[in-house]
């Protein structure tokens, strides 16, 4: 199970990380929007199967408050992509980010108990590292839209309050 799980990790850093390079080298602002919408909608897919799946307590509360968080931020940014008639582009990560969704659902589905709860937070804690390497090295840098740019920066403390909370649960798991 434990390779599986950075089998996972792994596929995911790899969906987020190359796919940046967009014919002219970084994503457009509409790019970003798609990018943004869709790894919150993975995030917000995997925690409500979490929330229904779950086995400790802690992780269907993490759940719970992944899909209120990530719900929040892709609203905030659908008002802010309609505000700025910004209308949101599909590319190679949003794509990327899609698969490596599915995937990771089709591998939970099959699990039950601790199993479960440990594939989830293991995957949360790879998620929100992947998450916040983009934000810094290509969303932020790549945002032309000062609004765009700052919903980015504003949520960023957030995705790192994420990872800290998936790391603690983490450590119990493995305790």
């Amino acid at each position: 199970m434990r390779r599986a799980t950075y089998f996972f990790g792994a596929i995911l850093a790899a969906c987020i990380a190359p796919a940046w390079a967009q014919a002219a080298g970084m994503p457009t602002d509409p790019q970003i929007a798609a990018i943004v919408v869709t790894a919150d909608q993975v995030d917000i897919d995997a925690g409500k199967l979490a929330e229904r799946r779950g086995h400790a307590s802690d992780v269907k509360a993490f759940a719970k408050r992944m899909v209120t968080d990530h719900s929040g931020f892709n609203e905030a940014a659908v008002r802010l992509a309609h505000k700025l008639h910004l209308t949101p582009e599909s590319s190679p990560t949003s794509e990327s980010l899609k698969q490596g969704g599915e995937q990771n659902l089709a591998t939970l589905r099959n699990l039950h108990g601790a199993a479960f709860d440990k594939a989830y937070v293991d995957h949360e804690v790879a998620y929100h590292q992947a998450v916040i390497d983009a934000v810094d090295k290509v969303l932020i840098p790549s945002a032309q839209n000062p609004q765009l740019k700052a919903l980015l920066m504003k949520a960023r403390p957030v995705f790192v309050d994420h990872l800290e909370h998936a790391k603690m649960i983490q450590s119990k798991l493995a305790g």
